[in-house]
């Protein structure tokens, strides 16, 4: 048995582990918390399975942004003396118990069952990367070949932040969103807020750029964006803008509203809807990820920040 099969089952042990640990405890911060870890995790077992793709869109939003939104959720819930300590009965417990090991069950029976050779598309996708000259064959996937179903995500994205807004008191529109943080000047989270964010916007482009040939891409450095952004606003180096803005209402829809146009080129050249002509596929698509990276950073953001509590006067 060699060295990284040990790690594997070892990584497995641990993750099955939290996970139910994660499920079983009872204090909300401490399920958080180990859901944060556990979505860390997953992130190493996607880079053992060669998905390094994925691994950085599980370790950003997964163990990131969702960790931080669970905690301020925790928060306001505990803050709420909000809490329900009632015990469910035996009868739910017992019903909950069953349908969870009959969808292990039937998971492990569908795993089971799986082909010895599963069927995949990759080599059709590899043999058509000319038609966009993208060499990372997941950016070709989401951005050419299925690009109607990223061009719906990033819509979903963009409801999902008027969904929060329409959640503000009808005093509080058009204001900012959440409460205007106050940290130590002197103490280490001014000090990260200040040391942090240059670099993280160069990690954040860079990931940018490089998800035309290698792991990467817009969610991902938008992701990283989004967090030095929330981490400035925790110290208190700046405050979130108010949702009256036009200028943040442009950029909400920048990147959405070019793929849109790009698409609706495609009918106008007459081949079809988001079909990108062989000479310029590479930089409408990039044009397009650059739109796109500037408008997740401000969703994911926005999106934490929760509804607007303060009018736009304070």
């Amino acid at each position: 048995m060699s060295v990284a099969t040990v790690f594997e089952i070892m990584l497995a042990a641990v993750v099955l582990g939290l996970g139910i640990w994660t499920i079983a405890v009872r204090e909300t911060y401490s399920a958080t918390v180990g859901f944060v870890a556990y979505g860390l995790l997953l992130a190493l077992i996607w880079v053992r399975l060669g998905a390094v793709d994925v691994a950085l869109t599980e370790a950003a939003i997964g163990g990131g942004l969702g960790g931080v939104l669970l905690l301020g959720a925790a928060a306001r819930l505990r803050d709420a003396d909000q809490m329900v300590a009632e015990t469910p009965g035996k009868v739910t417990r017992a019903s909950a118990a069953a349908l969870s090991m009959l969808t292990a069950a039937a998971l492990a029976g569908a795993v089971l069952l799986l082909p010895n050779s599963a069927s995949t598309l990759a080599p059709t996708v590899i043999a058509h990367t000319w038609a966009t000259g993208l060499t990372n064959p997941v950016t070709n996937v989401l951005m050419a070949f299925r690009a109607m179903d990223t061009l719906l995500e990033k819509v979903v994205l963009l409801l999902a932040i008027v969904g929060v807004w329409s959640l503000a008191p009808d005093n509080t529109w058009g204001g900012h969103q959440g409460p205007r943080h106050r940290a130590d000047p002197d103490g280490i989270l001014v000090f990260l807020a200040r040391l942090l964010p240059p670099l993280g916007i160069v990690v954040g482009i860079y990931l940018l750029w490089t998800g035309a040939n290698h792991p990467g891409g817009a969610f991902q450095g938008g992701a990283v964006l989004a967090s030095m952004w929330l981490l400035a606003i925790m110290a208190g180096l700046t405050d979130t803008p108010p949702v009256s803005s036009r200028r943040l209402r442009l950029i909400l829809v920048v990147g959405p509203g070019l793929f849109l146009v790009v698409g609706l080129g495609g009918l106008w050249l007459g081949a079809a809807f988001l079909a990108y002509p062989p000479a310029l596929a590479k930089p409408l698509i990039v044009g397009i990820e650059i739109a796109m990276i500037v408008t997740i950073a401000a969703t994911l953001g926005l999106l934490l920040a929760g509804v607007p509590e303060r009018s736009a006067k304070r």
